[in-house]
């Protein structure tokens, strides 16, 4: 198993997130355009809470590594507030999805920091 292949699909599902979420910023900001800024933080909410069934759709050998268990253990995480998030049609609760309390802009996210300790950064 080739650690870099799992490492490339969480990479591409932290890219996916981080674009919709910089379109919603967009709309809401720069278009003012609050309808498509839900629209995109609940798409970017139902992205969060598939990805643990993308991981497990993965070749049984990325399965197999050692660090599957902990990204699959983080991705349900991810995927159970975004859940809730949905369940309770919360805004707010979708575009806090992937950001401790102490986030300071310009650091990166939960899924990004998962993927930085995984590439050993």
């Amino acid at each position: 198993m080739n650690a870099e292949s799992l490492l490339s699909h969480l990479a591409e599902w932290s890219e996916a997130v981080n674009s919709l979420e910089k379109q919603a910023v967009e709309e809401l900001h720069g278009q003012k355009n609050e309808a498509a800024y839900r629209d995109l933080m609940r798409r970017r909410a139902e992205l969060l809470r598939s990805l643990p069934g993308k991981a497990a759709a993965l070749p049984a050998a990325l399965r197999e590594e050692d660090a599957f268990s902990r990204v699959l253990e983080a991705l349900e995480g991810f995927a159970q507030g975004a859940s809730n998030a949905l369940r309770i049609n919360s805004i707010f609760y979708m575009s806090a999805l992937l950001y401790p309390d102490e986030h300071k802009p310009g650091e990166p996210n939960n899924l990004e920091r998962l993927l930085l300790s995984l590439a050993g950064h």
